[in-house]
């Protein structure tokens, strides 16, 4: 195969993959302005939310199908959450929300809903779907949905989760052939790391100005 096979070849890949490659794309937009701590984050997440619905359905990647639809909500919650803070959450400074470390109350508590969330939906996938993977697809969701909701209140440790999750994501869509959405994982790990160290550089900052 030729030069001009291989960029006809892929051309074509590219249009039959169309909102797969424009969902790795804003996936990827979204995740640069996450690690700058950028509201703009939240609206990106909204549109890129709304491709992988459609993705995930078509993959028989349920959970993540349902997830991604969290994932829009969120994007939501988060978005308004960031501009208005609870007067009482102590990350809120004036209108803005600060990064802010989880503390071991919080942690437990949400370890243990991360938990239930993991049993209920790898009971649902195992035995009322045609899920092939289960009980990664329930591990990856679970921690997911905890994950997003720390960065919608702008936790540090989100990161730590975030890395061992898109790490595991990769391998699952290397299984499914969704190579488009390996890649965006692959970096998705590489930049969960680059995220923590930055927002753990910024906590710190704060930590001497308070």
């Amino acid at each position: 195969m030729d030069f001009s096979q291989v960029v006809n070849v892929s051309i074509l890949w590219i249009f039959q993959h169309y909102i797969e490659v424009l969902g790795t794309i804003t996936g990827l937009i979204y995740l640069f302005y996450s690690i700058r701590g950028s509201i703009l984050l939240w609206p990106f997440g909204i549109f890129t939310s709304a491709l992988y619905i459609y993705v995930f359905f078509d993959s028989k990647f349920y959970a993540d199908m349902g997830l991604n639809v969290y994932y829009l909500l969120i994007s939501i919650y988060g978005w308004y959450h960031w501009l208005h803070p609870d007067k009482n959450d102590p990350s809120g400074k004036g209108h803005n929300l600060l990064i802010s470390k989880i503390t071991k109350s919080r942690s437990i508590i949400l370890f243990f809903i991360t938990l239930g969330i993991f049993i209920v939906l790898a009971l649902i996938l195992r035995y009322f779907t045609d899920s092939e993977l289960p009980y990664w697809d329930a591990f990856t969701t679970a921690a997911s949905i905890t994950a997003t909701w720390m960065l919608a209140r702008k936790i540090l440790e989100h990161w730590l989760i975030w890395i061992v999750v898109d790490a595991v994501s990769a391998g699952l869509y290397v299984y499914k052939g969704l190579f488009p959405t390996v890649l965006l994982f692959l970096v998705y790990t590489i930049m969960a790391i680059i995220g923590y160290i930055q927002w753990k550089k910024e906590w710190r900052k704060i930590q001497l100005e308070t």
